[in-house]
Formats: structure tokens, C-alpha cells, sequence
């Protein structure tokens, strides 16, 4: 497999340079995983970052299995005898999947057609008679091909050629690709309301799709996603379309020559091939691949929002109240030390009919000074504002509103029952919000990206590529942050950089078992973790009060005598070059620069002794909904509200405001200029100010708008 080759393609689809490709490509054959590459490979990637990484990945996969798929095909033509030197060469030369697989079509096996019945019965060469279009007298050829052995009369065998036709033609490659055009030109995308299920419950979220049509290459991928959902659960028929008879007139073009009787049946037969044979065929085709535009662009949105979630800035090592809000089972509250162990919990029932809310406010107060609580995290849910405005008068402590989105997917889990075994499924769920707090990234990589609830049709989309494109978000944002060695969980190590769940076991029963890492070298005696596996990992874990003080930073293992040396040249210790900014300035990088460390990577060091351990997440922020609004009826047109926001898509951004219902942005209100990406302008959980343009009570809708 020349991968020359693919670093030449790669590099013109993603317009990067070719060196850096193809080295990028020989890190990745080397088990080199994306974040070790854009952190500790800058010299040899150029300084791609990891979404360039990435996207070399993808298309040296793709372009891996269609060399692989190359071989099959090749093999099948030859052992068929067919394959002559000049498909060969076509097969060889392209790198175009529908291309590939165009050429291949007719030589694939398949089920017993007309047309091959045609063929056994003989009737090919007069197929190929007709193709020619010179015969005045078809019917005295045909008379030939009549054999009494299943052709008994001319009609028959006419019929017969033509079915072969017709094959043929849906089988030519320039045919099918001007019909693919065509198709990505000119289609149409309708829906229509199944009339029998028109008034049935859940058929009402898709009135807007019940008399639908728009320009295919016009349709956003949201609305095809919930047209194909719509269609999916029975309450919609969706079509694509073109105007069937300029695709018929286009098609007899290509293949009908002149006015006599062969060309005549050569039109029928391509009608034929048109309607039966290829109309379908690129539907589908065409109908796949917007499927798939969609798909990647929902994906795109969903991985987007989970990195900003993942990344929500974290209250760090505090005691922390947790608090899962109920009105009629009540409060569930837990009491978290600084490491995020459970101290304590209970419930308090702040309303009617079983408390009330002096009592309630009593009993947090003396929770909160018991175990000495230094911030409350409240989860969004039912009853949040109301709990929430108790707290805030029951104790000093801040109040932090956190999502719980997942909470009870996280606490029904195994993961959650290995670590609380004797505890419910509440106690569970009220430890994962105080948690949250805390360390967002930690707790949340507990649960399944896609119960989260940061996306749009994430049950939708190929199920297969959402997986794949959240592990790698997942994993680029716990490298991206780092992960503290002797208190990482078992199943945050699995996502660090050359570690997975074998290794990350084996680390945490190593740690019971010996005791806290007091350096990143032990790591080499953790069972199965090999130079390779040591090489990815090491720079991405932290061991804080570590006696070499850049085990607590993002500094490899690899460079360290490079680091000593420029302390030595200092005249200090590496401690005392963190400390000192004025010896830091006086580091000469220029000076260190070797074959294999170049300024990139000296500058990261630099960077990294600047601000050793430093977290990129920023610091948790407390919020408070206006106190003149607590249900949908509470709002009026013109009102100016804080709001924070919940979801991000690609028509806008919802903001949750304090009553129950989120309200849509849409992305022409997100600003007073052109928005092309509302991530540009927003991010989760960004605290933000949105004026009410409309409230619809009946479908409990609101609009808002950020141009105020």
C-alpha cells in the first residue's frame, strides 16, 4: 500500500503540506494517539492542531479501506476473466468511491435479473445489434434469436434485448453520473402527513412537514433529520424528486441515435432503464449521501457543545453541598469532602405537604455548618429556583445551578453502583451533581455522551461515527486539561492518551495496592505498561507535590534533561526556575533548539514553567433567574432577562430562563451582524441577557432574541 500516495491526496483535500501529512500519517502507523501528536510532535507535524490531526486520520482510514476494497474488486473482475488492462488501470487510478464502485457495477454479482435471463436465453447479440442502430429490419433479425426454448416469438426476443438494454445503460458510468448531477442539481425534498395517523399523539411536533417541499441542496440538515425521523416513526412519507422527463430526455441524448426503428426501441429501453432501474438507484444514493451531510453537521454540533460542557470551568478541591431538587420525595442532599468523597446525606423537604420551608431552611443551615460546606450545586430540574432561593437564605456558602442532564443514567449505572454499592439511585444522582460542580470533565465522562443532553437527533445519526467523533472529543478534552494521577477515577484514565480500560485498571489497583504515585517514572511498573504505552500517557498525568516539580505539568518525561539543563545553566534548580520569572526571561530558546526540539516545543516548555499545572477551564461563575418570572404566563413581549444557555444547534441556541421551558434563539437574533455559526457568538452555559419577541402558551414556545 503506497502511502505516498495518500499523503499527496490528503494533503490537497485539506490543503496542508505534504511533508506534514505524511509524517502525520507515519505517527498514527506508529500507534500515536491525536492529542500525543499535536502536543509533543510539533516539529515533525509542522504545529497541526488536533482537529487537522484528526481530519488526516479520518481520510487515512477512508483512504486505507478503499485500497482494501480496491484489491476485492479487482480480484472478482479477474477471477470472472474480464478484467482487461485498460479497467485495470481506471480502477487503479481512482481514488473516488462512487467512481469506483461505478466501474465496478458491472461486473458485481448479483441476484438473477431480466437481463441476465436475457443473456443464458442468447439474446445479447441482438442487444448489441439493436445498440447499433443501423438495422432497418429488426423484426427479420430477431426472427434468429427464436428458439422455441423459452424465446417463442420476435416480440419476445425483442423484449428480451431490450432488457439488456436497459441494464446496460444503468450500468454506464457518464449515465449514472449525469443522473447523480442531475439528482444534486435540481432534486426536491417533500414530506406529506400520513393521513390515517394525521390526529394520533406525537404526530403534532411534525405539523410543519405534513405539505413540505423545498430544494434539496437547500435543506438544512436539522429539518431532513426530523422529516426522516417524522418518516421513521410512521407519521410522515418523504420523497426526493426531479423532473423525470428532462432526466429521460437527457439520458436518450447519451444513448439514442438518429430516427429508425433500433433507435426507437433503444428510447423505450431507456426509459425503461430510467424508471425501473436507475431513477431508484440514485434516489437512494443521493438520498444516503444527504443523510450523511446531515448526520456529520448534527455531529459536528453535538461534539462542539460536548467539548464546551466537558470544559465548563470547575470549582476545584471545595466541600460541596449537593442538592437534587423534589417537591413531593423532597430533597436529596449530600455533603462531598474536598476529593469528592461522600461524607453524608439525607432528605429535606422544603414544600408542602410534607415540610415546609422555614423548617427546610433550618435544617441546610445546620447541614451546611456541620460539614463545614464551602458552595451548593443545585440541579437544574424540578423545583431548582425554588430550592435554590431557600438556600441562598439558608446559607453564606455560594449556590451554583448545575445541569443534571445524565444524572440518573449515571446513577442507575455500573459505574455508580461500583462506587456507591450501598447507596439508591437518588443518593447516586445528588453525589453526580455536586461532583459536576466541582469537576465537570470528571465527572461527566461517568456518562454517555449522548444522554447529556447537548445535542439535536443524536439517536438519529449513524450511530457507528457519533461514538467514534465523541471518544475522540472526550479524549481530547481530558488530555487537553490533564488528569491528576492519584485521584483519577478508573474510567477517566481510560480516555488518557495511550492508557484504555486494561491499563487504567491496572494504574488504579497499582495505586491501591502501593500506595499515592510520587512520580510519573513508577508508572513503568504498572503491569503491562509498556515504553509505548508510557510515551502517550506520561505527559498528560499529574502527580501535584511530586518531588520533581514537573511531574505537575505538561512538560514530557522526554524533555526533562532538556529543562535540567537550563536550569543548570541558570544557575538554579528547576524549582526555583518556576518560581523565578526573571530567569525564565533570560532562557535563550534559540539555544536549545536540536533535530529533534525546535521552538514549538520550547516555547510549550516555557509556557508550562510559567504556570506549571495551570487548568485552561477558567473558574465556576454563580447565576440568579429575574425574581419576576417563574412560569411561561410570568413573560411578556419587550422583557429584558438573564438567561444561561442549555443547547446549541446550527438555526440558534436555546437559553433557559427560569420558567421551565427553554426559549430559541435563532440564530439571525444572536447578534447584529451576519452569524454564520452561532459557537461563534455563544457558548454552554454562557451566561447571557435575551429579550422576549414572542410566547406561544398553546405550543409552549418561546422566542427570544440577543439583540437588546
Amino acid at each position: 500500500m503506497d502511502t505516498t500516495i495518500f499523503a499527496k491526496i490528503i494533503a490537497e483535500a485539506l490543503s496542508l503540506r505534504e511533508g506534514a501529512v505524511a509524517n502525520t500519517m507515519t505517527l498514527i502507523d506508529e500507534g500515536a494517539t491525536i492529542p500525543f501528536i499535536a502536543r509533543y510532535r510539533k516539529e515533525r507535524t509542522g504545529g497541526l492542531d488536533e482537529v487537522q490531526i484528526g481530519r488526516i486520520s479520518e481520510h487515512y482510514e477512508r483512504l486505507r479501506e478503499m485500497a482494501m476494497r480496491k484489491e476485492t474488486i479487482l480480484k472478482t473482475i479477474g477471477e470472472q476473466g474480464k478484467l482487461t488492462p485498460e479497467l485495470q488501470k481506471q480502477i487503479e487510478a481512482t481514488w473516488n468511491v462512487t467512481e469506483l464502485e461505478d466501474l465496478y457495477l458491472p461486473y458485481k454479482p448479483r441476484r438473477r435479473t431480466r437481463a441476465q435471463v436475457a443473456r443464458e436465453q442468447g439474446l445479447e447479440p441482438l442487444a448489441q445489434i439493436i445498440m447499433m442502430q443501423r438495422e432497418r429490419s429488426i423484426e427479420t433479425v430477431a426472427k434468429r434469436f427464436v428458439n422455441g426454448d423459452g424465446i417463442s416469438n420476435v416480440d419476445e426476443a425483442i423484449a428480451g434485448a431490450q432488457d439488456i438494454i436497459a441494464e446496460m445503460i444503468s450500468e454506464d458510468a457518464q449515465a449514472r453520473q449525469r443522473l447523480r448531477n442531475t439528482f444534486q442539481r435540481e432534486a426536491f425534498i417533500s414530506s406529506s402527513v400520513v393521513k390515517a395517523k394525521r390526529d394520533e399523539d406525537g404526530a403534532a411536533k411534525y405539523r410543519d412537514y405534513f405539505d413540505f417541499e423545498e430544494p434539496l441542496r437547500r435543506c438544512s440538515g436539522n429539518r431532513l433529520l426530523a422529516m426522516r425521523r417524522g418518516e421513521n416513526e410512521g407519521f410522515l412519507r418523504v420523497k426526493l424528486s426531479v423532473d423525470d422527463e428532462r432526466a429521460m430526455e437527457r439520458l436518450s441524448r447519451q444513448f439514442v441515435r438518429g430516427y429508425g426503428p433500433c433507435s426507437d426501441l433503444v428510447a423505450e429501453a431507456s426509459e425503461d432503464a430510467y424508471k425501473r432501474l436507475l431513477e431508484p438507484s440514485i434516489e437512494n444514493e443521493i438520498a444516503a449521501a444527504a443523510k450523511v451531510k446531515a448526520d456529520d453537521e448534527a455531529i459536528g454540533v453535538f461534539t462542539a457543545n460536548l467539548r464546551q460542557l466537558l470544559l465548563d470551568a470547575p470549582l476545584g478541591q471545595k466541600r460541596v453541598m449537593g442538592v437534587d431538587p423534589g417537591i413531593r420525595t423532597g430533597c436529596k442532599v449530600v455533603c462531598l469532602d474536598a476529593q469528592g468523597n461522600l461524607l453524608h446525606h439525607e432528605v429535606v423537604y422544603p414544600f408542602p405537604p410534607r415540610g415546609t420551608r422555614m423548617q427546610a431552611m433550618l435544617q441546610f443551615r445546620d447541614i451546611a455548618e456541620k460539614y463545614a460546606v464551602d458552595a451548593i450545586a443545585v440541579g437544574n430540574g424540578t423545583a431548582s429556583r425554588e430550592t435554590t432561593e431557600i438556600l441562598r437564605q439558608a446559607s453564606d456558602s455560594q449556590v451554583f445551578v448545575v445541569s443534571e442532564d445524565g444524572a440518573s443514567i449515571y446513577s442507575a449505572s455500573k459505574i455508580a453502583r461500583d462506587e456507591f454499592p450501598d447507596e439508591d439511585v437518588t443518593v447516586r444522582g445528588a453525589v453526580s451533581i455536586g461532583r459536576r460542580l466541582m469537576d465537570p470533565l470528571a465527572e461527566l465522562v461517568k456518562i454517555d455522551p449522548k444522554s447529556i443532553g447537548v445535542g439535536q437527533y443524536q439517536h438519529d445519526v449513524d450511530q457507528t461515527k457519533l461514538k467514534k467523533s465523541l471518544d475522540q472529543t472526550v479524549e481530547s478534552c481530558v488530555n487537553l486539561v490533564g488528569v491528576n494521577l492519584n485521584t483519577a477515577s478508573q474510567h477517566l484514565l481510560t480516555y488518557v492518551s495511550g492508557l484504555g480500560p486494561t491499563l487504567a485498571k491496572n494504574i488504579v489497583d497499582y495505586r491501591r495496592e502501593n500506595g499515592a504515585f510520587t512520580s510519573r517514572a513508577q508508572l513503568k511498573k504498572v503491569p503491562r505498561l509498556g515504553p509505548s504505552a508510557y510515551e502517550q500517557c506520561a505527559g498528560f498525568l499529574r502527580i501535584p507535590d511530586a518531588k520533581n516539580p514537573l511531574d505537575n505539568t505538561a512538560v514530557h518525561p522526554e524533555r526533562y534533561e532538556l529543562v535540567e539543563q537550563m536550569a543548570k545553566d541558570a544557575g538554579c534548580t528547576i524549582k526555583e526556575l518556576i518560581k523565578d520569572k526573571d530567569r525564565q526571561k533570560q532562557v535563550d530558546l534559540k539555544q536549545y533548539v536540536t533535530s529533534e526540539v525546535g521552538i514549538p516545543t520550547l516555547t510549550d516548555i516555557m509556557g508550562e514553567l510559567e504556570k506549571p499545572g495551570r487548568d485552561p477551564r477558567g473558574e465556576a461563575e454563580t447565576f440568579e433567574f429575574d425574581s419576576r418570572v417563574k412560569e411561561i404566563g410570568d413573560l411578556q413581549v419587550g422583557m429584558i432577562l438573564p438567561g444561561i444557555v442549555t443547547n446549541i444547534t446550527k438555526f440558534g441556541c436555546f437559553v433557559d430562563i427560569g420558567v421551565h421551558q427553554d426559549g430559541l434563539v435563532h440564530v439571525s437574533q444572536l447578534a447584529n451582524h451576519f452569524v454564520k455559526d452561532p459557537n461563534d457568538v455563544v457558548k454552554l452555559h454562557q451566561h447571557v441577557e435575551v429579550r422576549v419577541t414572542e410566547v406561544d402558551l398553546h405550543r409552549n414556545r418561546i422566542s427570544l432574541s440577543m439583540k437588546i
